[in-house]
């Protein structure tokens, strides 16, 4: 074994067990994950910590779920009460007495999760950009190992590599991985005096949008509120003017953005591949999160442990078979899981997109509907979960399917 553990080629050059590229949720979680089996483990990250990231940060119950042990959730808020509007218009507030989910952000919490798998026992490294992976030519010392091109043209070597590198992902399109819907996030931090904050303590809001399948957000974060709106891409100046529009009519036009950004969430196809030889992919690199509210944090930590968790198989794979095994084991692990979720997912959405008015109704004014949306909030059910096991919402599910077929024209 080399310093520190990593294993020594012959010529010199160290392997690691298993590389990480990408430190947000589902890279840190896959870092923590393979350095707790007690593997040697790098964490490649091209930005500096902490870095913003566009994202609403909502923590709800399966996140919380699958954070490491002990973490303690930076909470800037605790949401009990959620106003749904449909476009600005029929808003009703449905309250809990309990919490619904948490608000964080993104750079601290990011940072934390990066913390943890330090303690793990994973190195980190920022400012290191990949450029490429490869699996085989003269940078690859042998059919075990493979080797992660920074930008600068350093070469780094591993026996197992996870993809965790955002939805614009290089070791997603070496791995091949495609997606089968993009949409357009745009977000404003806007910083408010104390009496507007203290109207949005510990409610958000969710605003059904005028654009298919969009919608937009408030997250209220102590003197900050979190504004945002979601829409298909290709609908880019239909997007901004929602946005626009949308801050307009919550009275906040007045108020300077301390930070305006966008990004694109993308959305895998079924037959996406998760793998190849000896590289996994996870979090938003495989297009891993949640159709219809395009909630990615919890897809990020669940995919990303069981990638470290596999990536750990990965590396102590003696062949092309056992590695293909363990690759495929651990598709089936997402498939079973989270493929689930996104495959019902999927059905909200597409019916969202037509009859965004019905779903309004129904979780506004439907005493069930408000319940199992409170329930998967908070973790002690899933999407998938709840059409499997609750005849009323399979039934309910299957009667909009119907209804949407039926409004469908006839080819």
């Amino acid at each position: 074994m080399g310093e520190d553990g990593v294993e020594a080629q012959e010529g010199s050059q160290e392997v690691w067990d298993v590389v990480v590229v990408g430190a947000g949720p589902a890279g840190a979680s896959a870092a923590y994950a393979a350095a707790a089996a007690g593997r040697r483990v790098l964490l490649l990250e091209k930005a500096e910590l902490p870095r913003y990231k566009t994202c609403g940060g909502g923590i709800i119950g399966p996140s919380r779920d699958a954070l490491p042990p002990g973490f303690v959730l930076p909470f800037k808020d605790r949401v009990n009460a959620v106003t749904f509007t449909l476009n600005g218009r029929f808003g009703r507030t449905r309250r809990s007495r309990h919490m619904l989910f948490g608000l964080i952000n993104r750079p601290e919490f990011d940072a934390q999760l990066v913390a943890a798998a330090e303690k793990a026992g994973a190195q980190v490294r920022t400012g290191a950009q990949v450029a490429r992976v490869e699996q085989h030519g003269p940078a690859v010392p042998d059919r075990r190992t493979v080797a992660v091109v920074l930008a600068d043209g350093e070469t780094v070597l591993a026996r197992a590599v996870v993809g965790a590198d955002g939805s614009a992902s290089r070791i997603g399109a070496h791995v091949g991985v495609k997606m089968a819907q993009v949409d357009l996030g745009l977000e404003a931090e806007i910083p408010v005096p104390p009496t507007v904050a203290e109207d949005w303590k510990g409610r958000v809001l969710i605003d059904w949008g005028p654009l298919p399948g969009s919608y937009g957000w408030v997250f209220p974060k102590g003197d900050t509120l979190t504004v945002g709106v979601i829409s298909a891409k290709g609908e880019g100046a239909a997007t901004k003017r929602y946005l626009e529009d949308f801050i307009g009519r919550l009275g906040l036009a007045g108020f300077e953005p301390e930070v305006s950004s966008g990004h694109l969430t993308r959305c895998r196809a079924d037959d996406s591949p998760l793998s190849r030889g000896r590289v996994l992919v996870c979090g938003d690199a495989a297009g891993l999160l949640e159709p219809w509210t395009r909630e990615g944090i919890s897809f990020a930590l669940r995919s990303g442990r069981l990638a470290g968790e596999w990536a750990v198989r990965i590396a102590e794979a003696q062949d092309a078979v056992d590695t293909r095994r363990q690759a495929l084991n651990y598709a089936f692990a997402i498939k079973a899981g989270l493929g689930v979720e996104m495959a019902v997912g999927r059905r909200m959405l597409t019916l969202f997109e037509s009859r965004p008015g019905l779903l309004h109704a129904v979780i506004t004014g439907f005493r069930p509907a408000w319940r199992a949306f409170a329930r998967i909030t908070r973790g002690s059910t899933s999407l998938g979960e709840l059409v499997r096991t609750n005849p009323m919402a399979s039934r309910a599910l299957q009667t909009l399917d119907r209804r949407r077929s039926a409004d469908r024209p006839a080819s």
